[in-house]
């Protein structure tokens, strides 16, 4: 196999893993049972292996497959960024035909960048703080596709499916796409996530900074592609060049990720900023560059990092960490089932928005503000939004770190994730004695968490009315929020779902 053809191979498995990426997405999307291999990339990720493992001071066997990750690039480089990663894979389609730092001395020097952020995320985590892990690609692009761009391909595609059904001969078409599609790859109600809108601008700042340089996320800021560029310092087949070499620089030219520095008297290549796309290999028009074996590393390779900066960085993590332990703690704080106490749900969230693209009902929300700084675009159940379906677990069967556990369905239907409560002031029997049953029908407990207590009360006519008020047995209440969602008053519902207690019934 020639290089060329190698490099042929490369791009047909970037394209591969992305869409697989896609594609297990896809699994995902309203399903009650979820295959197991659904969070795969997740697995795969060292970074948010190590974190979390880090952070829960425990060994989780399913990120294990993280392993495999850094064996390979312990011996053969960065090739997971630029074989494998799907935000990678992205990025390098997005170029620009003039960076303004394509390959410049400055731009050299921000390549510890990476480094710095991956120390100060695993000094958080040391700590039992992982809010950095928003920015681990794979969660990056997840959770963008997930809460931006497949609820406007979704809403986009439902508007032209109705300026077209109109057209007779259309009809037939669209009628099957309904059938077979809705509920499997398109959702049966349009998705709507809150922080939508800022999700969407951190990514379309990371695609802006291609204007800069080619893959300037790759290069400079991602704390994965910092990790496994520690690790690709020691790789040991790596692509050197020979004692034929003329130094005439082709290589460093074709080099998108400024790995290769090229002199009249030598050709350095780092490995640690070198992403295997074989570039390199191709145009070297003496074929005197190749992939050889080399143990130990060149001194040239070594990261731009002092120990000093190290520490610093490391103790920079820890500190921020206890800074954000003064986390917050609302009344309407709903975690997903079995996340029994908050601290340990933030130590274990990948932040990877699995769950909330499993989720059927939308219930499952990207948070803000409301558990601090800390708990930033963790899951929130938002009930208002969405109920937790008494016949679902599929955030337990997706969550790749166990923050939400995998509970038997009969379980999780006895998890308390908090408890209802009648506002008598909103409440149309309680405030207008007008007529209403919608909690009491629409709660799913066996015994009904919701009564209706009979009054007579006397009209403003003069006469008696019977009514039925709706009132809460909170022994029985599980909290999943239906009563809320489908409270009919506008605005604020008029029965709502306080968090704050995790027990079981």
């Amino acid at each position: 196999m020639t290089w060329r053809q190698a490099r042929r191979l490369r791009q047909a498995c970037q394209v591969f893993f992305l869409a697989l990426f896609l594609y297990l997405l896809f699994l995902t999307a309203g399903a009650n049972q979820i295959p197991s291999l659904a969070n795969l990339f997740f697995r795969l990720d060292p970074l948010s292996a190590l974190a979390v493992m880090l952070s829960t001071r425990s060994w989780i066997p399913v990120l294990g497959l993280s392993l495999l990750t850094l064996a390979v690039t312990l011996l053969f480089g960065r090739v997971w960024c630029g074989w494998v990663c799907p935000m990678g894979t992205i990025l390098e389609w997005v170029s620009f035909r003039k960076p303004v730092l394509k390959n410049t001395t400055a731009l050299e020097k921000w390549h510890s960048v990476k480094y710095l952020v991956l120390l100060v995320t695993l000094g958080m985590a040391l700590i039992g703080s992982l809010p950095l892990l928003i920015f681990d690609p794979l969660a990056l692009l997840s959770r963008t596709l997930t809460t931006v761009l497949f609820p406007a391909l979704n809403d986009g595609f439902t508007r032209l499916e109705m300026a077209l059904y109109p057209t007779p001969w259309l009809q037939p078409a669209i009628n099957w796409i309904e059938t077979t599609w809705r509920g499997k790859v398109l959702p049966v109600q349009q998705p709507v996530y809150q922080h939508s809108l800022w999700i969407a601008a951190l990514m379309a700042g990371i695609l802006g900074l291609n204007l800069l340089a080619d893959r300037f996320w790759c290069r400079v800021l991602c704390p994965l592609g910092g990790l496994l560029g520690l690790l690709a310092h020691w790789a040991v087949i790596r692509p050197l060049a020979g004692t034929g070499c003329s130094h005439c620089s082709r290589c460093a030219r074709a080099c998108q990720l400024g790995a290769i520095q090229a002199t009249r008297q030598a050709i350095a290549i780092q490995s640690s900023e070198c992403t295997v796309c074989l570039d390199c290999l191709v145009e070297c028009n003496q074929n005197d560059l190749s992939m050889r074996i080399q143990l130990p590393p060149e001194p040239q390779q070594e990261p731009t990092l002092t120990r000093r900066q190290a520490l610093g960085m490391l103790t920079a993590g820890v500190a921020g960490a206890l800074l954000l332990a003064n986390r917050q703690s609302g009344t309407w704080l709903i975690r997903p089932p079995g996340s029994q106490h908050e601290d340990d749900f933030l130590a274990s969230c990948l932040r990877c928005s699995a769950c909330i693209k499993a989720c059927p009902t939308g219930a499952l929300q990207p948070a803000g503000f409301e558990s601090g700084l800390e708990g930033v675009w963790t899951p929130l159940l938002t009930p208002r939004i969405g109920a937790c379906d008494y016949s679902c677990n599929a955030c337990g069967q997706v969550c790749p770190s166990g923050a939400i556990p995998l509970l038997p369905l009969a379980e999780k239907r006895l998890v308390v994730l908090g408890n209802a409560s009648v506002d008598r002031n909103r409440c149309l029997p309680w405030a207008s004695n007008i007529p209403c049953i919608v909690c009491e029908e629409m709660c799913p407990t066996p015994h009904k968490s919701i009564r209706l207590e009979q009054v007579t009360i006397q009209g403003e006519d003069g006469l008696d009315i019977d009514l039925q008020r709706p009132v809460v047995v909170r022994d029985l209440c599980i909290g999943c929020g239906i009563c809320e969602q489908r409270c009919p008053i506008e605005g604020e519902a008029a029965i709502r779902v306080y968090g704050g207690i995790s027990s079981q019934i």
